[in-house]
């Protein structure tokens, strides 16, 4: 329960970050980090636990017949990650708080802030796939919130629009992959997956399966060639990229790396294709870094390489290049969140982020240039800091890799290269915006220090840069042992966190790198002028005019397959049927099967051959649309006597309860259309039509003959074995719709309410004329509601009533039911307005029909928790016999009372359509008809 309160209690805080921000700017950020802290609380709890080496697991079954449950999982991964969610996220809130203007919505702000942090904590701490992948999901859709944030601002939304369209397909991809790996595995709990490492590795899908999860993984962790979209993200508030683009949502990919390394590693294909794409973003973000004139922009692209630096040693494929990746991990996220702080307090005070003009800030910000200064040599990987220890691990794992064989030189060689750009752009970073002359025409001049409380964040992180820098054994290393070896999925190889390792390889690739870079950034003047007269490639217009043609060509297809034609519909889906049943019957030798042919006697070859008639006749009929719908009536009728002649006394309950209901809505709805159409099809049309019916009648007759001289099993014989037993019931009909397959009826009540408010939606306020003449001029009768009408429907109401309550009560045990019973107390009720009209009949029968039916759904729900309550599945009924004075021995079951959640929703929503339908025919006059 622990567990997964950690990962509910930012979306509860959702609500208290709303409620906040009605008592200020300071209570908003105050109500939006309780939930944050304690989960933190929550989450230390465990830390001897998984410290130790212990997994905890906490599963509750939902769907497993699916393997879908929900699963938390809390190991040494899962930890390192939350910490930095929780962690930085707190940060962030108080950051955030000063960060934001008076005038913008802080509450909205938060809200999607702790919406995002949920989400990530479901993914780092999940242990069903399924689940992970809906709140891996979840979280591009709360980044695109937060991206777009500044809704009135173009980038924002472009750039929003193009960060979910590319995680959202990569996420789509990496679900395929998911279900792949379920599938050879068996399950999707990670326990099992993880364990099944050589199984996944050998099977014939491993390929397949491996590509579609890198695609999601690449995706979200900005990797080549999908790297485009992290950039324009930066049109996002500085917090959002302080906190997603830095620490979480871009890690939420090589945390996958890192979760799924022990099943899916091991493999030459792992090897080439996650540590070259590594290494290929490792290199275009490290150049590209150094090119960037907004800092933002900037951090950005470092950003890109720094996570192809992680993926590269995951790629590596070592237990050492693990340990090394987990490690870059932390010291990335700690270094560059107070980065992109630093520069929002940049932004912040000076109202540019161009490198160009912001110059000379040291002597108007001190303390932040310090902290910001510190911060950039970790990133560039000065000693004594956290980033020079990853650094000089992966320097070290690079020199080990031998699987390009002869050009095994290279892995290193590029790492090398990256280094000097990495140090190039982290002295841009700090000689052009803190030295290099003035500040050059800054909107807000001059610059000063933030408020006092906005730099916390910063000095916070940058001390943890210092700390993990200095004394590393002190600091990080139980909780890398604990994060890498969950990661690895066994024991720890031999490493050493010391500063210093004495004079090797490592240390003269690093003091390249150093000495590199600063001639680099020496060279930068000729090298921007050339970067200058490159081709201007704008990835974003690239991107939406991409998606344009997409949409173009979406539209086409639309045009063609969807032009608003229903009779186009219904032939793409006949011609489709069509070819299906040829399919499906052509490997048959012959289509009779060895089961004799039941007799038909005279009475109900009589019986189909009206059916067939009438139907027949309501298609020559269907232009007079009186007479047709009278016909359709008959053909209804016929249906309900073959359900009867078959022993389906039910089916013909409802049916007729259906036919009368029908009827009724088509005689409103008639009311209001002409009563002839002309004709509008052209003869070779009709032929075409005619071909097509015809077509589809005979296979489907025939497929029908195949499969009924066929022998199969049937379920039936199952319900017909437990409804006494399992449901207490003897109309195994009843049973299965209120026990069996309770859960499917609760579905279909609940479409039922939704479909009726709806529809009474689209009908409420909408008045429409009454036509006056008919087809053939003659004037309506003045009489809208006769007498003979009135006094019959008077007799009729409580017989119907009692008729209902009849068939409602004695449904579980004979044909009847609360669907039917709802049905006859509609069809009763509506008569009324029929025979009186609409103000006549509400003002006497003053119901809410959108609350009966709220109720009935309502009532059928708490049915179903009520077994939860008690221990059983959602909706298991229970029964039992007891004796009654004056009456006897009765069964009472719980069914009985979804039943009647079934009574209602169907009484509600028939009267809701159909008495709203009376409501158009009353036009301005308020003259009545119905």
């Amino acid at each position: 329960m622990t567990l997964a309160m950690i990962i509910a209690l930012p979306f509860i805080g959702i609500f208290m970050a709303l409620l906040g921000e009605r008592f200020g700017r300071s209570a908003c950020a105050v109500a939006t980090a309780i939930a944050p802290v304690i989960a933190l609380y929550l989450l230390f709890t465990n830390y001897e636990a998984v410290f130790a080496g212990q997994t905890l697991i906490s599963t509750y079954s939902w769907l497993p017949a699916l393997g879908l449950n929900l699963s938390v999982r809390l190991d040494g991964l899962g930890f390192l990650f939350a910490l930095l969610i929780l962690g930085i996220g707190l940060l962030v809130v108080l950051y955030a708080r000063y960060y934001l203007s008076a005038k913008e919505p802080m509450g909205r702000f938060f809200s999607y802030l702790l919406l995002f942090m949920g989400a990530m904590l479901g993914v780092v701490l999940s242990e069903n796939l399924l689940q992970l992948v809906m709140f891996w999901e979840l979280t591009s859709l709360a980044s695109f919130l937060l991206i777009g944030f500044w809704s009135h601002r173009s980038d924002a939304r472009r750039g929003a629009r193009m960060s979910l369209t590319v995680t959202g397909g990569g996420g789509l991809a990496m679900l395929a992959g998911i279900l792949l790996i379920g599938h050879i595995v068996g399950s999707f709990e990670l326990t099992q997956v993880l364990a099944s490492g050589d199984l996944i590795t050998n099977h014939a899908l491993y390929p397949l399966a491996l590509v579609l999860v890198l695609l999601g993984v690449f995706t979200k962790s900005a990797q080549f060639p999908f790297h485009f979209w992290l950039p324009h993200a930066m049109a996002a508030p500085t917090p959002v990229s302080a906190y997603l683009h830095s620490a979480t949502m871009v890690k939420a990919g090589v945390f996958l790396l890192a979760r799924l390394y022990p099943a899916l590693s091991g493999s030459d294909l792992w090897f080439y294709l996650v540590s070259l794409t590594g290494l290929t973003t490792l290199l275009v973000g490290a150049a590209m870094a150094l090119f960037q004139h907004d800092l933002k922009g900037l951090l950005a692209y470092s950003t890109i390489s720094h996570l192809g630096l992680i993926t590269l040693l995951f790629g590596l494929d070592t237990q050492l290049s693990t340990v090394a990746a987990v490690f870059h991990i932390i010291n990335h996220a700690t270094f560059k969140a107070s980065l992109f702080m630093a520069a929002g307090i940049i932004d912040h005070e000076t109202g540019s982020r161009d490198m160009r003009r912001i110059n000379g800030l040291w002597k108007y910000m001190p303390h932040t240039g310090l902290l910001a200064m510190v911060a950039a040599s970790a990133m560039a990987g000065v000693p004594l800091l956290n980033g020079f220890l990853s650094k000089e691990m992966f320097f070290s794992e690079t020199l080990n890799a031998q699987l390009l064989g002869s050009f095994h030189w290279v892995i290193p060689a590029v790492a090398t290269v990256a280094g000097v750009f990495a140090v190039a752009y982290s002295l841009r970073f700090i000689h052009d915006v803190f030295f290099n002359g003035e500040p050059i025409d800054l909107p807000k001049y001059p610059p000063h220090e933030p408020p006092r409380y906005m730099k916390v964040p910063v000095e916070i992180l940058v001390t943890v840069c210092l700390l993990v820098g200095i004394v590393p054994a002190y600091t990080v290393a139980p909780l890398l042992a604990a994060s890498a070896s969950s990661a690895l999925g066994g024991q720890l190889p031999e490493y050493s966190l010391a500063i210093w390792h004495g004079f090797n390889l490592p240390l003269l690739m690093s003091f390249v790198a150093l000495i590199g870079g600063i001639l680099l950034y020496a060279c930068r003047k000729p090298l921007f002028s050339w970067y200058e007269g490159l081709p201007t490639i704008s990835a974003i217009d690239l991107f939406e005019q991409a998606m344009r043609s997409v949409q173009a060509f979406a539209r086409s297809v639309t045009g063609l397959l969807e032009n608003g034609s229903q009779q186009r519909y219904l032939l793409w889906m006949l011609c489709s049927a069509l070819v299906l049943v040829v399919v499906a019957l052509e490997p048959l030798e012959t289509l009779q099967g060895t089961l004799p042919l039941t007799p038909v006697d005279a009475l109900t070859a009589l019986g189909f051959a009206v059916l067939c008639l009438t139907s027949v006749l309501t298609v020559v009929y269907h232009r007079e649309r009186l007479i047709s719908l009278m016909i359709v009536g008959g053909a209804g009728l016929m249906v309900v006597l073959a359900f009867a002649r078959y022993s389906a006394p039910d089916l013909a309950l409802t049916q007729v309860s259906v036919e009368v209901v029908t009827i009724i809505l088509l005689m409103l709805v008639l009311y209001f259309m002409p009563d002839r159409t002309p004709p509008e099809s052209s003869s070779a049309r009709v032929l075409r039509d005619l071909l097509v019916a015809l077509g589809v009648g005979t296979l489907i007759a025939l497929l029908t003959f195949a499969v009924l001289t066929r022998p199969y099993d049937s379920i039936a014989s199952f319900f017909m074995q437990n409804s006494i037993s399992g449901g207490g019931g003897a109309n195994v009909v009843n049973v299965i719709l209120v026990d069996f397959r309770g859960f499917d009826t609760m579905g279909e009540i609940t479409v039922l309410a939704i479909a009726a408010v709806g529809i009474y939606a689209l009908l409420h306020g909408l008045h429409l004329p009454h036509p006056e003449r008919d087809a053939f001029g003659r004037l309506w009768s003045t009489d809208s509601h006769p007498m003979i009408l009135d006094k019959l429907s008077r007799l009729l109401l409580p017989m119907a009533l009692l008729v209902s309550a009849f068939i409602f009560i004695r449904g579980h045990n004979l044909p009847g039911g609360g669907f039917i019973a709802g049905l006859i107390t509609a069809i009763a009720l509506i008569l009324q307005y029929i025979s009186h009209g609409v103000t006549w009949t509400q003002t006497r029968q003053p119901l809410s029909y959108h609350a009966i039916a709220g109720w009935g759904v309502m009532l059928a729900g708490l049915t179903g928790l009520g077994s939860w309550a008690f221990g059983y599945p959602f909706l298991t009924t229970s029964f039992g016999h007891f004796d009654i004075p004056l009456i006897g021995e009765i069964e009472l079951a719980t069914a009985l009372l979804f039943d009647l959640g079934v009574y209602l929703a169907v009484v509600g929503a028939t009267l809701l359509i159909l008495s709203n339908l009376g409501h158009v025919s009353q036009d301005e006059s308020s003259k009545e008809v119905l």
